[in-house]
């Protein structure tokens, strides 16, 4: 009785004079008792419910615990980002303008045959279009779009005679914009800040050159990702991977099947840096590096060297970084002033190998510094961002266009300005 006595004393003095009102009302107490049981149970089968739906919402994505990557090195923070990856892919919304032109519908509509090789580096750009109108993430709604696209394709413009030269692209560009602006309310109501579009080839920075406002304001989902060149503004714009059109990989030489150090082949006529490379260590019987196509099929590079050089240019980009991911080979990136894709997300150090593309002839002292050891978690890390640089006709799971959709949606309501 004594310890029960001090039990009760401890008590709070309200929760002291509930318990006594209770304990003196039986029936009272018993009602208490049952309600408190069935708040609980109904909280328990809400988030018991909740997590099966979306569970199997995102097990259709192929987002599922399974095939959700548990190794998280090749990541800054993977749990956050895929908390706001599932976000995403739940709650974004992106409107697409349609298309009012049938004398340039194709402009607008998706590539027919996007895996055409005759499109090239310019691959990403059409896919794009096609995953989206394709995925979950459009609505027919604008009221509830988080962003709007603007469906023009430069590249499709080059190659329309009525339209080919750089000057009538940006007249084209401008005039379409301008009716956007005039035809619905939401270009007006953020100054197209929600706004962007998508080009992956040099040409689309002078497209814009006509149209200040959608220069400056608009997103661009671009491959050209320069920090140096003009109209491409790194807080606004967003990377989007160069992606060449290759067959399925679904198998991939293991490391100790791959013989060389180095694979590259490339122009050197656009270059600095190629030809300080061709010149530096075109004869080394350790490195197979070219100032033209190698004497057996270009893949087969790729397939049978442990890394392969991504270097500028005439731009910064090029598809030998996706090429080198899809073929196993770690990149070695020597392109200075490259916003490289997805780095937010991606920590690129783990599965490439950064170097200054002023100080060639560090080259092979800097990779064969690289001990076995790291070389292959470089590989594992490789193997595990694969599937970012991807792209399918119906989206699916973490491939380029869900990431790329990602980078977007971290750009909206910031986008949008303060009246």
């Amino acid at each position: 009785m004594h310890s029960l006595d001090l039990r009760t004393r401890r008590r709070n003095p309200k929760m002291n004079a509930l318990f006594l009102y209770l304990k003196k009302r039986p029936k009272l107490k018993q009602w208490v008792f049952i309600t408190i049981v069935f708040l609980a149970a109904s909280s328990f089968l809400w988030v018991a419910t909740s997590l099966l739906q979306n569970s199997h919402y995102t097990s259709n994505l192929g987002l599922s615990a399974q095939s959700s990557l548990s190794d998280s090195t090749p990541y800054h923070n993977f749990k956050l980002f895929s908390a706001d990856f599932k976000d995403m892919i739940q709650t974004f919304k992106i409107y697409v303008y349609p298309t009012n032109s049938s004398d340039f519908a194709q402009i607008f509509d998706p590539h027919p045959n996007p895996f055409d090789p005759k499109l090239g580096n310019c691959f990403s750009e059409h896919m794009f279009k096609l995953s989206l109108l394709q995925s979950s993430l459009i609505t027919s709604n604008p009221e509830e779009a988080h962003l709007y696209f603007l469906p023009f394709s430069v590249n499709l413009l080059r190659n329309d005679p009525r339209v080919h030269s750089e000057e009538a692209i940006s007249d084209f560009v401008a005039h379409y914009t301008d009716g956007i602006s005039q035809e619905f309310p939401f270009w007006n109501a953020s100054m197209g800040l929600d706004h962007f579009y998508a080009c992956c080839h040099s040409v689309c920075r002078e497209a814009m050159s006509k149209h200040n406002v959608l220069r400056n304001n608009a997103i661009q989902l671009t491959c050209l990702s320069s920090y140096f060149q003009r109209f491409y503004i790194a807080h606004k714009d967003v990377s989007m991977p160069q992606v060449w059109p290759r067959p399925p990989q679904l198998t991939l030489n293991p490391p100790k099947s791959r013989d060389k150090l180095v694979f590259f082949a490339g122009r050197v006529q656009n270059s600095n840096v190629r030809q300080q490379l061709v010149d530096l260590w075109g004869n080394d019987t350790r490195m197979d590096i070219y100032s033209e196509n190698p004497g057996y099929p270009y893949e087969e590079g790729f397939k049978r060297s442990k890394y392969c050089l991504h270097v500028k240019g005439y731009e910064v980009n090029t598809a030998r970084v996706s090429d080198a991911i899809h073929y196993g080979c770690v990149p070695v990136i020597m392109s200075n002033y490259y916003e490289l894709p997805f780095a937010n997300v991606l920590n690129w150090t783990t599965f490439s190998v950064i170097i200054n593309h002023n100080e060639p002839a560090s080259l092979k002292k800097t990779l064969l510094s690289i001990t076995k050891k790291s070389y292959l978690k470089m590989y594992r890390n490789l193997l595990a961002v694969r599937r970012h640089f991807i792209w399918h006709k119906t989206p699916k799971g973490y491939d380029s266009f869900h990431m790329t959709a990602y980078q977007l949606w971290l750009k909206r309501g910031s986008q949008r300005p303060s009246f």
